[in-house]
């Protein structure tokens, strides 16, 4: 399944988004009902007039997703597509027996696509690598925002120790995170090539920047550790049943990963029972791996 045999419409730069959205008005909304014949036809026969209306049915799901994200300033176009890539892989992977509709399935594999375009494409700056990170980046201007209004402040770039502490302590991440982050978010993306000396010998900032970058040689060793360590994950893997595959990936391999809540609603199951297959899938993985 893609875009081009899904045949959906598309956004064409900021200024035809009214348009696009009265388009995907006119896609029906399907009742429960329609909803499950359509999956099970999709299913089982891989019918793709069915899974072409269960997409079109949950454009407007993805739009109004992707709206949310404007503040990031990235192309809207862009957003949208990458938001629909996602609904069509949960298209895809639903299972309507599981009993819940398809719109609570979807929101998950949509906001993990467009978390990863934000992340890929908004700034030169790598911002982040671990899952509070990530959630710290999501979540810092929302945050941000409600502290200033509650307090009467106009919006500002900066943030006091006290404010800084707070949203810490709720993302789980260091004060001084907090701060990088902010930062990050305030400054405007330098060109590598603004000049920043006035001097007769012109200086670009590029020039200023340290290779961080690690030696050939360590750069090899460092590729064969890994691919050995991947080869030994990849075969470990294996001896997992589909369900604790699926499970053991999202909570161990995947940034942000999903939660036991996330997960208990796709695979129809309590928290807890997510939580044992989570740990018998790792004493499994770990068992088996061999570095």
């Amino acid at each position: 399944m893609s875009t081009a045999t899904m045949n959906l419409p598309v956004l064409v730069g900021e200024s035809g988004l009214a348009a696009y959205l009265q388009k995907i008005r006119a896609f029906p909304v399907l009742s429960h009902e329609q909803e499950l014949s359509l999956a099970k036809r999709w299913r089982d026969t891989q019918d793709l007039k069915a899974a072409h209306v269960l997409v079109t049915s949950h454009l407007r799901l993805v739009a109004k997703m992707a709206l949310k994200f404007r503040g990031y300033g990235l192309p809207m176009a862009d957003m949208i597509a990458e938001g629909n890539m996602g609904l069509m892989q949960a298209v895809k992977k639903f299972d309507p027996d599981k009993g819940f509709r398809l719109s609570t399935y979807a929101m998950w594999w949509i906001k993990a696509s467009m978390q990863e375009f934000v992340l890929h494409s908004w700034s030169m700056v790598k911002i982040g690598t671990t899952s509070a990170q990530k959630k710290l980046f999501f979540n810092l201007r929302r945050l941000k925002g409600k502290m200033l209004a509650h307090d009467g402040e106009e919006n500002s770039h900066d943030l006091t120790m006290a404010q800084a502490e707070q949203i810490a302590a709720h993302l789980s991440v260091t004060p001084r995170e907090v701060y990088e982050m902010n930062g990050r978010m305030a400054a405007n993306d330098h060109s590598l090539n603004a000049p920043i000396s006035g001097d007769v010998e012109r200086i670009e900032w590029q020039d200023t920047l340290v290779d961080q970058t690690s030696s050939p040689e360590y750069a090899l060793v460092e590729a064969d550790e890994y691919d050995k360590r991947k080869s030994s994950l990849n075969k470990a893997i294996r001896l997992l049943n589909e369900r604790e595959k699926e499970i053991f990936t999202a909570r161990r391999l995947t940034d942000p990963a999903l939660t036991l809540e996330e997960l208990s609603v796709i695979h129809n199951i309590s928290r807890e029972r997510v939580r044992q297959i989570e740990n018998k899938a790792f004493e499994k993985v770990q068992g088996a791996m061999v570095v």
